[in-house]
Protein backbone atom coordinates (compact mmCIF):
# COMPACT_ATOMS: atom_id res chain seq x y z
CA UNK A 1 0.00 0.00 0.00
CA UNK A 2 1.30 3.64 -0.97
CA UNK A 3 1.81 5.79 1.75
CA UNK A 4 -0.41 8.95 2.31
CA UNK A 5 0.71 12.18 3.20
CA UNK A 6 1.21 13.28 6.65
CA UNK A 7 -1.95 14.28 8.53
CA UNK A 8 -5.25 12.37 8.20
CA UNK A 9 -7.01 15.43 7.60
CA UNK A 10 -4.65 17.37 5.05
CA UNK A 11 -6.78 19.03 1.91
CA UNK A 12 -4.84 17.22 -0.39
CA UNK A 13 -4.90 13.52 1.30
CA UNK A 14 -5.30 11.15 -1.78
CA UNK A 15 -5.59 7.48 -1.48
CA UNK A 16 -2.64 5.51 -3.02
CA UNK A 17 -0.89 8.89 -3.18
CA UNK A 18 3.06 8.23 -2.48
CA UNK A 19 4.67 10.40 -0.09
CA UNK A 20 7.39 12.00 -1.34
CA UNK A 21 10.65 11.82 0.73
CA UNK A 22 11.24 15.41 0.81
CA UNK A 23 11.35 17.08 3.93
CA UNK A 24 11.81 20.69 4.20
CA UNK A 25 14.20 22.12 6.78
CA UNK A 26 13.22 24.67 9.42
CA UNK A 27 14.43 27.31 7.72
CA UNK A 28 12.69 27.33 4.76
CA UNK A 29 9.53 25.52 5.65
CA UNK A 30 7.22 28.48 3.82
CA UNK A 31 6.03 27.83 0.85
CA UNK A 32 7.10 30.90 -0.47
CA UNK A 33 10.86 30.50 0.71
CA UNK A 34 10.90 27.41 -0.88
CA UNK A 35 9.25 29.06 -3.71
CA UNK A 36 11.47 32.07 -4.09
CA UNK A 37 14.71 30.53 -2.62
CA UNK A 38 16.91 28.98 -6.00
CA UNK A 39 16.42 32.02 -7.64
CA UNK A 40 18.87 33.76 -5.61
CA UNK A 41 20.60 30.96 -4.69
CA UNK A 42 21.50 30.36 -8.53
CA UNK A 43 22.08 33.52 -9.81
CA UNK A 44 25.67 33.54 -10.34
CA UNK A 45 25.80 30.21 -11.91
CA UNK A 46 26.60 30.14 -15.59
CA UNK A 47 27.14 27.40 -17.72
CA UNK A 48 28.83 27.05 -20.98
CA UNK A 49 25.91 26.57 -23.39
CA UNK A 50 25.54 25.89 -27.07
CA UNK A 51 22.98 27.10 -28.98
CA UNK A 52 20.88 25.58 -32.09
CA UNK A 53 17.88 26.82 -34.08
CA UNK A 54 15.19 24.55 -34.84
CA UNK A 55 13.43 25.32 -38.06
CA UNK A 56 9.40 24.54 -37.55
CA UNK A 57 7.30 23.65 -40.53
CA UNK A 58 4.93 26.90 -39.93
CA UNK A 59 7.96 28.73 -40.49
CA UNK A 60 8.81 29.60 -37.19
CA UNK A 61 11.94 28.12 -34.88
CA UNK A 62 12.31 27.20 -31.66
CA UNK A 63 15.78 27.64 -29.86
CA UNK A 64 17.67 24.87 -27.92
CA UNK A 65 20.39 24.87 -26.12
CA UNK A 66 22.87 22.44 -24.58
CA UNK A 67 25.23 21.57 -22.33
CA UNK A 68 27.62 18.75 -23.27
CA UNK A 69 29.24 16.34 -20.86
CA UNK A 70 32.54 15.32 -21.05
CA UNK A 71 31.68 12.12 -22.93
CA UNK A 72 30.46 13.79 -26.16
CA UNK A 73 31.85 11.10 -28.03
CA UNK A 74 29.35 8.49 -27.09
CA UNK A 75 26.78 7.88 -29.29
CA UNK A 76 24.45 5.68 -26.34
CA UNK A 77 25.13 8.86 -24.14
CA UNK A 78 21.97 9.62 -22.52
CA UNK A 79 19.88 12.89 -23.59
CA UNK A 80 17.47 14.74 -20.96
CA UNK A 81 15.48 17.17 -22.76
CA UNK A 82 13.69 19.86 -20.55
CA UNK A 83 10.59 22.14 -20.77
CA UNK A 84 10.60 25.27 -19.21
CA UNK A 85 7.55 26.93 -17.26
CA UNK A 86 5.79 30.17 -18.48
CA UNK A 87 8.52 33.02 -19.55
CA UNK A 88 11.09 30.78 -18.57
CA UNK A 89 14.45 30.15 -20.44
CA UNK A 90 17.63 28.16 -20.04
CA UNK A 91 18.30 30.94 -17.01
CA UNK A 92 15.69 29.65 -15.08
CA UNK A 93 17.08 28.36 -11.85
CA UNK A 94 15.46 24.84 -12.23
CA UNK A 95 16.97 24.86 -15.38
CA UNK A 96 20.66 25.50 -14.96
CA UNK A 97 20.96 23.44 -11.98
CA UNK A 98 19.13 19.94 -13.75
CA UNK A 99 21.45 20.80 -16.78
CA UNK A 100 24.55 20.85 -14.62
CA UNK A 101 23.16 17.33 -13.06
CA UNK A 102 22.95 15.86 -16.20
CA UNK A 103 26.18 16.96 -17.16
CA UNK A 104 27.58 15.85 -13.87
CA UNK A 105 25.99 12.27 -14.60
CA UNK A 106 27.93 12.28 -18.37
CA UNK A 107 24.78 12.84 -20.48
CA UNK A 108 23.51 15.62 -22.67
CA UNK A 109 21.23 18.00 -21.57
CA UNK A 110 19.34 20.40 -23.45
CA UNK A 111 16.35 23.14 -23.33
CA UNK A 112 14.12 23.53 -25.42
CA UNK A 113 12.82 27.12 -25.37
CA UNK A 114 9.21 27.58 -25.97
CA UNK A 115 8.15 29.97 -28.95
CA UNK A 116 9.63 33.42 -28.34
CA UNK A 117 11.43 32.57 -24.96
CA UNK A 118 15.42 32.68 -25.79
CA UNK A 119 15.31 36.33 -26.26
CA UNK A 120 14.22 36.63 -29.83
CA UNK A 121 10.85 36.75 -30.53
CA UNK A 122 8.95 34.76 -33.28
CA UNK A 123 8.04 34.73 -36.48
CA UNK A 124 4.33 34.26 -36.54
CA UNK A 125 1.16 35.89 -34.05
CA UNK A 126 0.81 32.79 -31.95
CA UNK A 127 3.19 31.50 -29.30
CA UNK A 128 3.11 28.77 -27.06
CA UNK A 129 0.69 27.24 -24.21
CA UNK A 130 0.35 24.57 -21.66
CA UNK A 131 -1.34 22.40 -24.71
CA UNK A 132 0.37 23.13 -27.60
CA UNK A 133 2.48 19.78 -27.85
CA UNK A 134 3.50 20.30 -31.26
CA UNK A 135 6.88 22.64 -30.97
CA UNK A 136 7.75 19.41 -28.41
CA UNK A 137 6.72 16.58 -30.82
CA UNK A 138 8.57 18.32 -33.62
CA UNK A 139 11.85 18.44 -31.08
CA UNK A 140 11.66 15.20 -30.06
CA UNK A 141 11.43 13.87 -33.03
CA UNK A 142 14.26 15.89 -34.34
CA UNK A 143 16.87 14.15 -31.55
CA UNK A 144 15.63 10.74 -32.10
CA UNK A 145 16.52 11.35 -35.71
CA UNK A 146 19.93 12.59 -34.77
CA UNK A 147 20.68 10.53 -31.90
CA UNK A 148 19.01 7.32 -33.15
CA UNK A 149 20.99 5.41 -30.25
CA UNK A 150 20.45 7.52 -27.55
CA UNK A 151 18.03 6.69 -24.85
CA UNK A 152 15.46 10.19 -24.54
CA UNK A 153 14.43 11.84 -21.01
CA UNK A 154 11.89 14.59 -21.12
CA UNK A 155 11.86 16.33 -18.04
CA UNK A 156 9.01 19.63 -17.87
CA UNK A 157 8.53 22.23 -14.95
CA UNK A 158 5.34 23.89 -14.92
CA UNK A 159 3.89 25.48 -18.10
CA UNK A 160 6.11 22.88 -19.38
CA UNK A 161 5.24 19.86 -17.12
CA UNK A 162 1.16 20.55 -18.09
CA UNK A 163 2.16 20.79 -21.56
CA UNK A 164 4.31 17.03 -21.11
CA UNK A 165 1.45 14.89 -19.61
CA UNK A 166 -0.78 16.76 -22.96
CA UNK A 167 2.74 15.58 -24.90
CA UNK A 168 2.53 11.92 -23.31
CA UNK A 169 -0.75 10.85 -22.97
CA UNK A 170 -1.59 11.98 -27.18
CA UNK A 171 1.43 10.52 -28.52
CA UNK A 172 1.87 7.33 -27.50
CA UNK A 173 4.49 6.05 -29.83
CA UNK A 174 6.81 8.91 -28.59
CA UNK A 175 10.65 7.69 -29.22
CA UNK A 176 11.23 9.11 -25.16
CA UNK A 177 12.10 6.63 -22.79
CA UNK A 178 11.04 8.31 -19.64
CA UNK A 179 9.60 11.54 -18.58
CA UNK A 180 9.81 13.49 -15.15
CA UNK A 181 7.75 16.33 -14.57
CA UNK A 182 7.51 18.68 -11.59
CA UNK A 183 4.89 21.48 -10.10
CA UNK A 184 2.27 21.04 -12.89
CA UNK A 185 -0.67 23.43 -13.03
CA UNK A 186 -3.04 19.92 -13.81
CA UNK A 187 -6.18 22.24 -13.57
CA UNK A 188 -5.33 25.42 -15.44
CA UNK A 189 -8.94 27.01 -14.21
CA UNK A 190 -7.76 26.53 -10.73
CA UNK A 191 -4.53 27.84 -11.17
CA UNK A 192 -5.73 30.87 -12.74
CA UNK A 193 -7.93 31.62 -10.07
CA UNK A 194 -5.66 30.39 -7.52
CA UNK A 195 -2.85 32.95 -8.68
CA UNK A 196 -5.71 36.38 -7.84
CA UNK A 197 -5.67 35.74 -4.05
CA UNK A 198 -3.42 36.37 -1.45
CA UNK A 199 0.67 36.69 -1.74
CA UNK A 200 -0.04 34.45 -5.11
CA UNK A 201 -0.58 37.45 -7.04
CA UNK A 202 3.10 38.96 -6.94
CA UNK A 203 3.67 35.73 -8.65
CA UNK A 204 1.00 36.63 -11.26
CA UNK A 205 1.79 40.61 -11.25
CA UNK A 206 5.36 39.19 -12.51
CA UNK A 207 4.63 36.65 -14.69
CA UNK A 208 1.72 38.83 -16.38
CA UNK A 209 3.81 41.87 -16.57
CA UNK A 210 6.62 40.04 -18.99
CA UNK A 211 3.79 38.39 -20.46
CA UNK A 212 2.33 41.78 -21.45
CA UNK A 213 5.78 43.21 -22.34
CA UNK A 214 6.67 40.54 -24.78
CA UNK A 215 2.73 40.56 -26.32
CA UNK A 216 3.43 44.52 -26.77
CA UNK A 217 6.72 43.94 -28.25
CA UNK A 218 5.34 41.20 -30.62
CA UNK A 219 2.45 43.72 -32.04
CA UNK A 220 5.25 46.17 -32.68
CA UNK A 221 6.53 43.61 -35.60
CA UNK A 222 3.35 42.16 -36.50
CA UNK A 223 1.81 43.65 -39.80
CA UNK A 224 -1.88 44.31 -38.79
CA UNK A 225 -1.40 43.00 -35.58
CA UNK A 226 -4.83 41.77 -34.38
CA UNK A 227 -4.43 43.84 -30.87
CA UNK A 228 -3.28 46.91 -29.40
CA UNK A 229 -0.42 47.57 -26.98
CA UNK A 230 -3.16 49.62 -25.81
CA UNK A 231 -5.74 46.70 -25.25
CA UNK A 232 -2.75 44.35 -23.94
CA UNK A 233 -2.10 47.40 -20.96
CA UNK A 234 -5.67 47.14 -19.70
CA UNK A 235 -5.42 43.33 -18.70
CA UNK A 236 -4.92 42.73 -15.24
CA UNK A 237 -5.23 39.03 -14.47
CA UNK A 238 -3.99 35.36 -16.75
CA UNK A 239 -7.76 34.75 -17.57
CA UNK A 240 -7.82 38.35 -19.32
CA UNK A 241 -4.46 37.55 -21.48
CA UNK A 242 -6.23 34.00 -22.05
CA UNK A 243 -8.97 35.14 -23.51
CA UNK A 244 -8.00 38.03 -25.17
CA UNK A 245 -5.14 36.54 -26.91
CA UNK A 246 -3.86 32.95 -25.64
CA UNK A 247 -7.58 31.78 -27.05
CA UNK A 248 -7.51 33.20 -30.39
CA UNK A 249 -4.32 33.21 -31.39
CA UNK A 250 -4.04 28.90 -30.79
CA UNK A 251 -8.08 28.30 -31.82
CA UNK A 252 -10.06 28.30 -28.65
CA UNK A 253 -13.42 29.39 -28.33
CA UNK A 254 -12.02 31.38 -25.04
CA UNK A 255 -10.17 31.30 -22.28
CA UNK A 256 -12.75 28.75 -20.20
CA UNK A 257 -12.13 26.31 -23.58
CA UNK A 258 -8.42 26.47 -23.32
CA UNK A 259 -8.18 26.01 -19.96
CA UNK A 260 -10.65 22.87 -20.21
CA UNK A 261 -9.24 20.99 -23.26
CA UNK A 262 -5.73 21.85 -22.13
CA UNK A 263 -5.71 20.57 -18.05
CA UNK A 264 -3.24 17.74 -18.05
CA UNK A 265 -4.95 15.96 -15.21
CA UNK A 266 -7.74 14.22 -16.86
CA UNK A 267 -4.96 12.82 -19.56
CA UNK A 268 -2.84 11.27 -16.43
CA UNK A 269 -4.48 7.92 -17.28
CA UNK A 270 -3.36 7.85 -20.90
CA UNK A 271 0.31 7.77 -20.30
CA UNK A 272 1.92 4.66 -21.11
CA UNK A 273 5.68 6.08 -20.86
CA UNK A 274 7.25 5.61 -16.91
CA UNK A 275 6.53 8.78 -15.55
CA UNK A 276 7.66 10.63 -12.44
CA UNK A 277 5.51 13.20 -11.17
CA UNK A 278 6.50 15.61 -8.12
CA UNK A 279 3.59 18.23 -6.70
CA UNK A 280 3.91 20.23 -3.02
CA UNK A 281 0.93 20.22 -1.52
CA UNK A 282 1.92 23.74 0.01
CA UNK A 283 2.42 24.75 -4.16
CA UNK A 284 1.59 28.65 -4.40
CA UNK A 285 0.55 28.45 -7.76
CA UNK A 286 -2.52 25.57 -7.00
CA UNK A 287 -4.42 24.09 -4.51
CA UNK A 288 -5.87 20.99 -4.26
CA UNK A 289 -7.82 20.47 -7.29
CA UNK A 290 -4.95 19.87 -9.29
CA UNK A 291 -3.75 16.94 -7.00
CA UNK A 292 -5.24 13.57 -8.77
CA UNK A 293 -7.13 10.44 -7.07
CA UNK A 294 -5.49 7.30 -7.04
CA UNK A 295 -7.72 6.40 -9.78
CA UNK A 296 -6.82 9.12 -12.08
CA UNK A 297 -3.21 7.84 -12.30
CA UNK A 298 -1.85 5.37 -15.31
CA UNK A 299 0.13 2.33 -13.91
CA UNK A 300 2.82 3.98 -15.82
CA UNK A 301 2.59 7.59 -13.31
CA UNK A 302 4.50 7.24 -10.36
CA UNK A 303 3.07 10.46 -8.65
CA UNK A 304 4.89 11.71 -5.24
CA UNK A 305 3.53 14.23 -3.16
CA UNK A 306 5.38 16.27 -0.50
CA UNK A 307 3.72 18.12 2.53
CA UNK A 308 5.86 20.99 1.39
CA UNK A 309 8.77 22.04 -1.19
CA UNK A 310 6.97 25.39 -2.72
CA UNK A 311 5.95 25.66 -6.73
CA UNK A 312 9.79 24.18 -8.23
CA UNK A 313 11.15 24.80 -4.95
CA UNK A 314 12.34 21.62 -3.33
CA UNK A 315 15.51 23.12 -1.26
CA UNK A 316 16.60 21.39 1.79
CA UNK A 317 20.48 20.74 3.44
CA UNK A 318 21.43 23.27 5.83
CA UNK A 319 21.37 27.34 5.67
CA UNK A 320 25.16 27.39 4.72
CA UNK A 321 25.05 24.34 2.53
CA UNK A 322 21.72 24.30 0.35
CA UNK A 323 20.49 21.26 -1.15
CA UNK A 324 18.22 20.82 -4.44
CA UNK A 325 16.54 17.91 -3.69
CA UNK A 326 15.57 17.69 -7.57
CA UNK A 327 18.71 17.44 -8.83
CA UNK A 328 19.36 14.31 -6.92
CA UNK A 329 15.74 12.49 -7.17
CA UNK A 330 14.94 12.70 -11.01
CA UNK A 331 18.59 12.35 -12.06
CA UNK A 332 18.52 8.56 -10.12
CA UNK A 333 14.84 8.39 -11.40
CA UNK A 334 15.62 8.55 -14.90
CA UNK A 335 19.37 6.33 -13.97
CA UNK A 336 17.25 3.40 -12.29
CA UNK A 337 14.78 3.61 -15.71
CA UNK A 338 18.32 2.83 -18.03
CA UNK A 339 18.74 0.02 -16.02
CA UNK A 340 15.62 -1.56 -16.57
CA UNK A 341 15.34 -4.39 -18.35
CA UNK A 342 13.34 -3.64 -21.93
CA UNK A 343 10.54 -5.23 -21.90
Amino acid sequence: MANSIVGRNHPCRRIGIKHAPFVAPWWARNTHIQTLLPTFLRRKQRLKLNWQQLDLADGDFVDLAWVDSPQQSSAEQPIVVLFHGLEGSVDSPYAKGMLQASQQRGWRAVVMHFRGCSGKPNKQWRGYHSGEIGDASACINYLNEQFPNAPLFALGYSLGGNMLVNYLAKVPDSPIKAAAIVSPPLDLAACSERLQRGFSRVYQHHLLSRMKRNLRHKIGLIDKAPLSEEQVKTWRNFTQFDEHYTAKAHGFAGAADYYQRCSGLALLKDIHHPTLLIHAADDPFMDQRVIPQGHQLSPSVDYRLSHSGGHVGFVNGSLLRPNFWLETTIPEWFQQQLERPAK
